[in-house]
């Protein structure tokens, strides 16, 4: 079995190392930042976000809850976490104190949250898990969610360059599925961009940074020494887990030209 956080089992905990997904993968090693740019944009993202207690915030996939910490931080008028994952539903839940506050079981493609519920929106490391046709799917639906005016921010994977050509893109996303064991499907920025445009949220800030989550300085700035040496350890002792990350951390350097961390900041159109 995985490891548990104080309350809770973390997901994909009954999976073998050799099966489960990489993001669990890690968690179960001791990683807790699995953000694509780490901590580092998580925080550019929030600062642009300017979350007040007077915002109600939607968040999708909130995963461990990293991120959820620091939006609880900025006291929202409400926080709702949007998770279909019950294992990654019960971690957020221990997190949450109030009837303002909670998690609700559901896909990110259909919240079964009312129309204009949201002043705040944000989604990181879940679109660029989906094939673009469920990407539109999910920007529609929580376009529908968030109020006129409200702001929406995602932290995603992209392609590099904006030109990068077919047979390097097919190369970059078969490394990336065969040791993450996740359908990755980035888009370049640019596609990003008009994936967000289409469904009436246009961008207002945007931040790029290396894809390094497996690299020692990225590891101490996300985790800490101690986590980082707690991480480390892990793996150290886990053959099993330790042949899989170590083939991620070669998949994302093999392929660090044309792979990128991406924050973006986007306002829903008025009606």
């Amino acid at each position: 079995m995985g490891r548990t956080t104080d309350t809770a089992p973390l997901p994909g905990a009954p999976l073998d190392a050799s099966r489960m997904p990489g993001h669990w993968l890690l968690a179960r090693m001791g990683k807790r930042v699995l953000r694509p740019g780490g901590r580092e944009i998580t925080e550019k993202l929030l600062g642009e976000l300017g979350i007040s207690p007077d915002d109600d915030v939607v968040e999708v996939a909130p995963g461990l809850g990293a991120t959820t910490k620091r939006i609880l931080e900025a006291t929202p008028a409400s926080y709702t976490g949007v998770d279909r994952d019950p294992d990654a539903a019960g971690l957020v839940e221990t997190m949450l104190d109030g009837p303002t506050r909670r998690v609700v079981a559901a896909s990110a493609a259909d919240t079964g949250l009312p129309d204009g519920s949201a002043d705040v929106v944000i989604g990181e490391a879940y679109l660029t898990m989906q094939p673009d046709s469920r990407k539109h799917a999910i920007a529609a639906e929580l376009a529908r969610v968030l109020r006129p005016g409200g702001r929406f921010a995602l932290h995603e994977i992209a392609f590099a360059p904006d030109d990068i050509d077919d047979t390097e893109r097919d190369t970059v996303v078969r490394d990336m599925r065969d040791t993450i064991k996740v359908s990755v499907t980035p888009m370049t920025m640019p596609g990003w961009r008009a994936l967000l445009a289409e469904h009436g949220l246009d961008v207002r800030a945007e931040v790029t940074a290396p894809l390094t989550l497996l690299e020692p300085k990225r590891l101490v700035a996300d985790e800490g020494l101690a986590g980082t040496a707690r991480f480390v350890a892990n793996v150290a002792t886990t053959p099993e887990a330790r042949h899989r990350v170590m083939a991620m951390r070669k998949a994302m350097r093999s392929n660090a030209t044309h792979l990128q961390a991406v924050g973006l900041v986007a306002e829903r159109r008025p009606n």
